[in-house]
């Protein structure tokens, strides 16, 4: 929070001086960061919003329910972000990313629920992050059939393909 009011007292104060001089580079790249958190933090508010939406498959509309393509890309086309409709092509989406280095609003490209067959089945928007444990919202045909909230489980780390980064 101190660094956040230190940036906006810092560029209100840049801007007020009327020089026409750029911010320094340190400074553009924390101001990136939070407004890509800032934007994270409300794509996952949004996303919540639609916990409990059945699950139907090859839909995208919150009216009748969701598949898990169609979830993932309704939410991101609510903040203007154009993504792929199917899972499949999520493959080709956003910016390659380590687990380790993955944030929360990226995306998550599994197998379908068969592990051994290495083709994309299934994305969910990762929600939250704490230590090292992970958790996606996503629309499943599972136990929860429908929006919900998992943790990366063996499981799902089983099926885990790769994360990408849209914002």
């Amino acid at each position: 929070m101190k660094k956040s009011l230190l940036l906006f007292c810092f560029v209100v104060l840049f801007a007020a001086s009327g020089k026409s001089q750029t911010i320094p580079v340190k400074y553009q790249e924390l101001l990136k960061k939070m407004v890509a958190n800032k934007t994270s933090d409300q794509l996952i508010g949004f996303a919540k919003t639609l916990i409990g939406i059945p699950y139907r498959y090859a839909s995208s509309n919150p009216a009748i329910g969701f598949d898990c393509s169609g979830f993932v890309s309704y939410v991101f086309h609510n903040f203007g972000v154009n993504v792929p409709r199917s899972s499949t092509e999520f493959n080709q989406a956003g910016t390659p990313v380590k687990l380790e280095n993955a944030k929360v609003g990226d995306v998550l490209i599994f197998t379908g629920t068969n592990p051994r067959k290495r083709v994309v089945g299934h994305v969910g928007i990762i929600a939250d992050i704490e230590g090292d444990t992970i958790k996606f919202i996503h629309s499943t045909s599972g136990k929860a059939h429908g929006v919900t909230v998992t943790t990366l489980n063996p499981y799902y780390k089983s099926r885990l393909m790769r994360a990408v980064s849209i914002l």
